[in-house]
């Protein structure tokens, strides 16, 4: 089973990008990157130096419910490019030794005990594995040292 990695939807980023109010009903922080460790989680990039950039609180899921975690999240906050869905994992992920890789059921449940920490290179094997699994209908990826979601995985 070959994984998807996607990004952020566009509609969703155009919002946040245009001020609309994020997971917890906030507007957006603006900052400026210093070039370092801002990946925007829409076109898969990291922030470059010098470049305005959004933090806000995001929330992967549909509804509110006890498995629906909220966190902070980086994006553009000039329009970019949302990333092509790939079943190559981004470039923008090889900086990093390993990730969260976890399991959500059709109702947005974690699936108990796929979540793991991955070695960076093994993510789409694991992926795939975890993807062949009938109980799992989607997975996350997110940072294996603060939890904050990096995209979602689907079957190809």
């Amino acid at each position: 089973m070959k994984p998807v990695f996607k990004a952020l939807p566009t509609d969703e980023v155009r919002a946040l990008q245009a001020g609309g109010a994020d997971a917890y009903g906030r507007t957006p922080e603006r900052r400026v990157s210093d070039g370092d460790g801002v990946p925007c989680r829409h076109c898969l990039k990291n922030v470059d130096a010098e470049e305005a950039y959004l933090v806000l609180a995001y929330r992967p899921f549909p509804a509110l419910q006890p498995y629906a975690e909220t966190g902070p999240i980086f994006l553009h906050a000039e329009p970019c490019e949302r990333a092509r869905e790939s079943d190559i994992l981004p470039e923008l992920f090889g900086r990093t030794a390993a990730y969260i890789v976890r399991g959500y059921d059709a109702d947005d449940r974690i699936v108990y005990g796929t979540g793991a920490v991955v070695p960076t290179a093994d993510i789409p094997e694991r992926a795939g594995e975890l993807l062949a699994r009938g109980d799992i209908a989607y997975l996350h990826m997110r940072s294996a040292k603060n939890n904050c979601y990096q995209c979602r995985i689907e079957r190809g």
